[in-house]
């Protein structure tokens, strides 16, 4: 007769092994992220300036996914 050796893994021991999964996540999300300051906020003529430019390859872009005029 042979010696078969199946490895299962039982409810109680999937359970104990999630639990455990549960814990480590948890801790790991409780942690805060760390974020370091910007020493060089903008100032208010940067917040205010015109971000957006509509260059060639913007008009391309709104021209090939016919976006209207």
């Amino acid at each position: 007769m042979k010696d078969e050796t199946t490895t299962t893994v039982g409810r109680r021991d999937f359970l104990r092994k999630v639990g455990i999964g549960t814990v480590g996540a948890g801790a790991t999300l409780a942690t805060p992220l760390i974020v370091p300051a910007r020493a060089d906020s903008e100032t208010e003529v940067e917040k205010r300036k015109a971000r957006y430019r509509e260059t060639e390859h913007v008009k391309t872009y709104y021209r090939v996914n016919r976006y209207p005029a």
